[in-house]
């Protein structure tokens, strides 16, 4: 599935392990893991403002070959994100989820028109790009991550977007303690988004694993929900193929209809550049 949209976002070209983007009027040439064909275009005829190199000790850092502002915005439809270059190649904005942008936030607005507003739980919730939209749609997003500057930056990307305060919640925590106490309150939710890493670490080293802990974490998730209406997960995890994520979906959400798809951006070339995959759980009831 491609995301849809995009004016102020362009892939230029890819290959070669490199994919060269356009983010409004600033130009990046990135590693890219899936772009491993031969390049699409000649790299160094471009002059780009920053390219990540990546060092001998398997992290990186932001090489500036001209001026360019620490952080500025781009938009997607009527929205607009902030784009700040930040460490292990990010940009604190990932492009490709427009397609669940777009996806959920059809069902948001159609419950919302009459007078539905959906009760989403986002956890792992990064930027809060999703937060944003669905928020905005007329959900009431309670947004957790366990990096307090991640959870800053999505308030702003709320604010700039003029949603209403009390349509989103904001929860610095590990995400499965957070919703093992929620369970505990008895707090109920309508949906689900998961956007879980590959591999962390938290505050009192716990580890997380995605192929090891995403099943018990979303069985356990299912505990929250009270007449669910939609089950979003999401993963940049190497070698998960969407059938995993749609089976998982299928054994702990069974009374419902389980997608699972790859999130692709489009390209200049006219060739799709994968970029994950996720899985869609919905109730039968399609409102």
């Amino acid at each position: 599935m491609l995301a849809p949209d995009w004016k102020d976002y362009k892939i230029l070209g890819t290959g070669d392990g490199l994919k060269l983007e356009k983010w409004g009027d600033i130009t990046l040439l990135r590693p890219d893991p899936q772009a491993i064909w031969r390049a699409t275009v000649d790299f160094d005829k471009f002059d780009c403002h920053a390219r990540y190199e990546r060092d001998s000790s398997g992290g990186g850092r932001w090489i500036v070959n001209k001026k360019m502002p620490d952080e500025w915005r781009i938009g997607w439809r009527e929205f607009k994100f902030i784009v700040k270059p930040m460490g292990f190649k990010h940009t604190g904005l990932f492009p490709e989820q427009a397609v669940n942008w777009d996806k959920l936030g059809t069902v948001v607005k159609k419950h919302a028109a009459v007078g539905k507003h959906l009760k989403i739980l986002n956890l792992f919730a990064y930027t809060g790009a999703s937060t944003a939209v669905l928020s905005k749609y007329g959900a009431h997003v309670t947004h957790v991550d366990a990096a307090k500057g991640m959870v800053e930056r999505a308030q702003q990307n709320c604010n700039i977007n003029g949603v209403a305060r009390e349509n989103t919640r904001f929860i610095i925590d590990d995400c499965k303690k957070f919703v093992t106490r929620e369970i505990k309150r008895g707090k109920t939710y309508d949906c689900v988004i998961m956007d879980p890493p590959s591999y962390g670490r938290g505050a009192n080293g716990e580890v997380w694993k995605m192929e090891d802990d995403i099943f018990d974490l979303v069985k356990l998730t299912t505990e929250v929900l009270d007449n669910p209406t939609f089950f979003l997960i999401n993963s940049y995890t190497t070698g998960l193929q969407p059938q995993t994520i749609n089976n998982i979906l299928s054994l702990c959400m069974p009374n419902g209809l389980t997608e699972s798809y790859e999130v692709c951006l489009p390209t200049e070339q006219d060739i799709a550049l994968p970029c994950g995959c996720s899985g869609y759980w919905s109730s039968y009831d399609r409102t």
